[in-house]
């Protein structure tokens, strides 16, 4: 087995600029950067009993990025955030959805239904999900309000 001592051009994916057109790269640092000006951060307690599905979805990211939560412990709280609209069959969008939802509710009714089907798994992920939610019941979190 050879090993190379070369450096790699860590850049080679980069586009350079054509002549005469603009940069792409400054544009969409733009209007990332209008977006994040648009997006403020309100702290307040967690109430899995009245949220927004944005709401617990934004909750569920923090959790992950501050290390208090896992992917595969993430699974059933992506699985409550889903919405699909009966008319169109379609995802409905969640940052244009007000609708409040009683979490641990949905997790205990989700609970019942997957003992039903003898599916142990995911009653299993469920109730820790339900834990979970308790145990943050009231705690700061951070809620991004999107202008």
């Amino acid at each position: 087995m050879k090993i190379s001592t070369e450096t790699p051009n860590l850049y080679t994916n980069q586009r350079t600029p054509t002549p005469g057109k603009a940069h792409t790269n400054s544009t969409s640092f733009s209007a990332a950067l209008t977006a994040a000006k648009t997006e403020t951060s309100t702290v307040k307690p967690a109430d899995f009993t009245s949220m927004t599905r944005q709401e617990m979805f934004d909750w569920m990211n923090d959790q992950i990025r501050s290390g208090k939560m896992s992917l595969d412990e993430s699974s059933p709280f992506l699985g409550m955030t889903m919405k699909i609209s009966v008319a169109t069959g379609q995802p409905v969008n969640m940052s244009t959805d007000f609708e409040r939802f009683n979490f641990v509710e949905k997790a205990r009714l989700g609970v019942e239904g997957a003992r039903s089907r003898n599916d142990q798994d995911s009653a299993k992920n469920l109730q820790r999900a339900i834990e979970i939610m308790q145990r943050n019941q009231g705690q700061a979190i951070n809620i991004a309000a999107r202008a």
